[in-house]
This record gives structure tokens, C-alpha cells and sequence, in this order.
């Protein structure tokens, strides 16, 4: 099993991995299924464009933008494209259009507010994030269609790729790398033989498809993004977009901190940390899936934290990061990372996981004391459900990503106490997690149809 730490970590966009970030890159990739259909067909003029959301993506997509990031894909943008653009004045401007080039020569229909359908009826039987992408001839016959599956983290499938996908993820075959462990006892074993440490394993694994500059410089574009998101969280104030009325609190918490250091512990400055990420995040600005949008303050916020109080380096960070993405392939092979498939525990969970892994790593901890940490973290969330309040990612993401962060800090502390025995292994954690989540009431799983999000009453 292989997922490249480039791969897992994603430079986008918020609200959502699943919800904004991989239906963008679906309705992008349909784009270019429709120019590779103009080499061989005559497109005619009036030709005419439709998505239909399905599942998790009808239920929560006008909360998670999932409109907007369809039209931006259908218009030939990607995540990374629009991450640091004034989104609201291109959106306004895509809103407004009757049509999407395809080509230099073609075009066809599209209004973003009457060809997006949000399905509410039954979702699609391979993932609950569906969406169904057709092209219609003037006298409405179908010319081509796709369906795409937004899979969690930003990743898509296509149908017909879902049942070669695991976890459902497609992955590198094993004999290619020298190090390519599907579980936390192969990785522990494969530590222990050949005296290297995870971050070690995984580095070599990277490098066995690109340079160690390219892997280093991946690393440190992500920590760099990381660091932007956090700081511009930290210096922004004002209400988030959606209706709810929600203040930003990040900025003024940091200044109580700044003012009173000495009033000040660990679980104050991780709270800031995350919640000025999940705050850029909900207002739809610049993240790193870490590894989903909805849980992206975890990890930064736990990184910031050891860079800025406790001397970190650069070589630590990607030390960090590496031994992070380890555990959240792991996760993610054997379970999932999608709040739409297991609620909040894939999500937030994962994230404390791969959070205490890392930094138990830099903080010279053992590979079964980093495995120690990881089952810690992740244990302490399983059954946590993904019930965000009128489909925003808010309430109460925004908190939870704060108490994430406190729970891989506790996770590390716990786990370098000890010697890295202990009962329940990561894997029975990641296998209970992923029973918990099989057999979560659909309500509980990001369609805010049950637990906080139908708490609310409406005034």
C-alpha cells in the first residue's frame, strides 16, 4: 500500500474536501471529457450541460458550496487554481454566464443555478458522495455522461473505477517500494528489522517516484500553506458566510494569549491555532487537506505549536509530516478519511491520530510509541458524528478541530510515557472505527439530518 504524503496533504480551498474540493476536480475532469468528445464528434452550438448531486452532496452541498465548486470545475478551474483568488467576485461573475468553453471552437450550455440538481432521493449505491455529469443534445439525447464519486480528502472516482479501489482509494502496487506497509503491525515490523524509522520508511518510499528536492520542496510548499492559513485566520475578524451568524473568535482569543502569556497552557494556543484554520476554511479561503478540509486545523495547529513554542525545525517539520501521512494512509486504507462514510471520528478522528503520530516522531518518540499515539488519539474519538448545522462547516467543526488538537497533544504525552506496549493496536482501532461508522445512522454521516444539526430551531 503507497499514498504519497503529497497526495494526502492537498493545497485547495474550503469548505470541504469531499464536498467542495472533489467535486470541482470531477466537474473539471468532465470538462476535458467533453474536449476529448469534440476530437472525434461535431459539437453542435446549443449543446447542454448537467450535474445532478447525489447523497451527502445533495444534503449538505449548499452549505459546503458544492454548486460553487462545480461550476468553477465546469469553467476549467482546480482547487489549487482558486486558492488564493478573490473567490466571491469569480463565482459572481461564472453565476452570471448561460455557457462554459469548452474549446477554442466549442461551447455549451450551462447556468450554474438551473443545470446543478441537488437529487435528495436515494444516493448512489457504491458512496453516499455521488454526482452524475451528462452532456444533452439540443433535442435533449444524451452524448455523453459520467458519474464521479467524491471519495473523501479531495480525491474522486469514476463508477467504473470503485470496485478496483480500497478503502475506496486506488493504490501503487507494493512490490514498487521498499517499505510499503498496509498495516501499523508491517510497519512496526518493517521499523524494527530494518532499524529505520517511519518517517525514514515513508521517505524512501517518495523517493522511489520523485527526487528527494521535489519531496522536500512539497513538504515545505505544505507547511508554508499551513502556516498562511493559520496566520491569516489569526489577523481576520468579522462574521463566516452562511447565515448562521458565526464570529470569528481566533483573533481575539490569540490577543488574550499574546496580552497574558503567563495565564496561557498548551491547550489555550492549540485552540487558537485550529480555530483560525477552521475559520479561513468555513470562509471558504486557502487550506491544506490534513487530511480533510473539516478537520484541517488539527495538525498545523499541533506543528505551529511545536515550531513556535518548543524550537521545531525545518528538517522536524518534514520529519512530522512524513510520519503523519504514514498513519493517515494507513487510515485511510483500512478505514476512510470521509465524514460522509464514518461521521466525524474518519475526520477529526484520523486527524488526531496522524497529528500525535508526528509529533510524537519529533519528539523522539519510538515507532511503537508513535503507533501508541496514533491508537490514543484516533481511540478517543471513535462514534464522534458529522452533524454540521445547516450543512455548514462550523458548528461544530470549528471548536472540534481545537479539541482535536488537545487530544493528540494528550495522546503524545501519554504514549512517551510509556514503552510503547499496550493493549488495543492501531489497527483494532482503525478496524473498530470503521465497523462504528458501517453501522452510523445515515443521519449522523454529513447530512445534517440528525444530532446538532437538527437541534437548532428556527426563529
Amino acid at each position: 500500500m503507497f499514498i504519497s504524503v503529497l497526495d494526502l496533504f492537498k493545497i485547495g480551498v474550503g469548505p470541504s474536501s469531499s464536498h467542495t474540493m472533489g467535486p470541482m476536480l470531477a466537474a473539471w475532469e468532465f470538462n476535458r471529457l467533453i474536449k476529448k468528445y469534440c476530437l472525434t464528434h461535431e459539437l453542435a452550438q446549443d449543446v447542454t450541460v448537467r450535474c445532478t448531486l447525489k447523497g451527502s452532496l445533495s444534503a449538505t452541498g449548499k452549505g459546503h458550496a458544492t454548486d460553487r465548486a462545480v461550476a468553477l470545475g465546469l469553467n476549467g478551474y482546480l482547487p489549487k487554481d482558486v486558492a488564493t483568488q478573490d473567490l466571491d467576485t469569480l463565482v459572481h461573475r461564472i453565476w452570471t454566464k448561460a455557457s462554459i468553453q469548452i474549446d477554442n471552437k466549442h461551447i455549451a450550455l450551462f447556468s450554474a443555478s438551473k443545470d446543478i440538481v441537488f437529487d435528495t432521493g436515494k444516493p448512489l449505491t457504491e458512496h453516499p458522495n455521488g454526482m452524475i455529469f451528462e452532456l444533452f443534445s439540443e433535442t435533449g439525447y444524451l452524448l455523453i455522461s459520467e458519474i464521479y464519486f467524491s471519495i473523501g480528502g479531495g480525491f474522486i472516482s469514476r463508477r467504473a473505477d470503485m470496485k478496483q479501489l480500497v478503502a475506496p482509494l486506488k493504490m501503487s502496487a507494493a512490490d514498487s517500494f521498499p517499505y510499503s506497509f498496509n498495516s501499523a503491525q508491517s510497519m512496526l515490523k518493517m521499523s524494527t528489522d530494518s532499524g529505520l524509522s517511519i518517517a525514514q520508511m515513508k521517505h524512501l518510499n517518495e523517493t522511489v517516484l520523485i527526487s528527494e528536492k521535489t519531496l522536500n520542496q512539497g513538504l515545505d510548499l505544505i507547511w508554508q500553506s499551513m502556516k498562511q492559513c493559520i496566520e491569516r485566520g489569526l489577523n481576520t475578524e468579522g462574521f463566516l458566510p452562511g447565515g448562521l451568524k458565526i464570529p470569528r473568535r481566533a483573533k481575539e482569543l490569540h490577543q488574550q494569549l499574546q496580552e497574558q502569556p503567563k495565564k496561557a497552557d498548551v491547550n489555550d494556543w492549540l485552540c487558537a491555532y485550529a480555530m483560525a484554520v477552521n475559520e479561513e476554511n468555513a470562509a471558504g479561503h486557502l487550506v491544506v487537506t490534513a487530511p480533510t478540509n473539516g478537520a484541517a486545523g488539527v495538525i498545523p495547529s499541533v506543528l505551529y505549536y511545536f515550531t513556535n513554542h518548543m524550537g521545531g525545525t525545518e528538517q522536524q517539520v518534514r520529519e512530522f509530516l512524513l510520519t503523519a501521512s504514514a498513519i493517515g494512509g494507513l487510515i485511510k486504507h483500512l478505514s476512510s478519511i470521509s465524514g460522509a462514510e464514518v461521521g466525524c471520528q474518519g475526520e477529526v478522528g484520523s486527524a488526531a491520530s496522524m497529528a500525535a503520530s508526528g509529533l510524537c516522531a519529533v519528539l523522539g518518540g519510538t515507532s511503537q510509541q508513535i503507533e501508541h499515539a496514533a491508537e490514543i488519539a484516533l481511540e478517543h474519538h471513535l462514534g464522534m458524528t458529522c452533524d454540521p448545522v445547516h450543512g455548514l462547516v462550523q458548528v461544530p467543526c470549528i471548536e472540534r478541530n481545537g479539541f482535536g488538537a488537545i487530544k493528540a497533544y494528550t495522546a503524545t504525552s501519554l504514549a512517551k510515557r510509556g514503552t510503547g506496549k499496550h493493549f488495543m493496536s492501531l489497527d483494532k482501532c482503525i478496524a473498530a472505527m470503521k465497523q462504528t461508522g458501517e453501522e452510523m445512522s445515515v443521519k449522523f454521516k454529513e447530512t445534517s439530518l440528525g444530532g446538532l444539526a437538527v437541534t437548532i430551531t428556527e426563529c
